[in-house]
């Protein structure tokens, strides 16, 4: 393999591994502010917290469906490059050509893994809400 294939390759994963820690970090803060909202309105004993643990859900969702969406157009891009001969690496980085459903947003969004982490937070939300309207 040619030293041009490597780097355009190297380029292209170095873009994977930051969509995939950008994907990560997401989970992460948003796990940590549902957190304090379920802590806030538990003390308050507010619905209005537990309101709003709903919409930053959604809002991190979406955020995450977009980085898992760019990750898997640069999957593509990477198994496309990985079979170039050697003489037709040109260094484009350009997602456009691998377009689909699976690595749109809406796609990013339903995927396997996003579907059962925030079903879960949502569903959680929903029993917390559950909870402190009783008490």
């Amino acid at each position: 393999m040619n030293e041009n294939k490597i780097k355009h390759l190297e380029f292209i994963q170095n873009v994977i591994t930051r969509m995939n820690s950008n994907s990560f970090l997401i989970k992460g803060w948003g796990l940590t502010l549902v957190s304090a909202l379920f802590a806030l309105a538990s003390a308050s004993k507010n619905l209005d917290f537990v309101f709003i643990t709903g919409i930053v859900l959604v809002v991190f969702w979406i955020l995450d469906g977009f980085f898992i969406s760019i990750e898997r157009k640069y999957r593509d891009l990477y198994n496309h490059v990985r079979v170039k001969k050697d003489n037709e690496i040109d260094f484009s980085m350009k997602t456009s050509d691998h377009d689909n459903y699976k690595n749109s947003w809406r796609g990013g969004i339903l995927s396997k893994t996003l579907i059962p982490y925030y079903g879960i937070a949502i569903s959680t939300s929903i029993i917390v809400f559950s909870i402190i309207k009783c008490n």
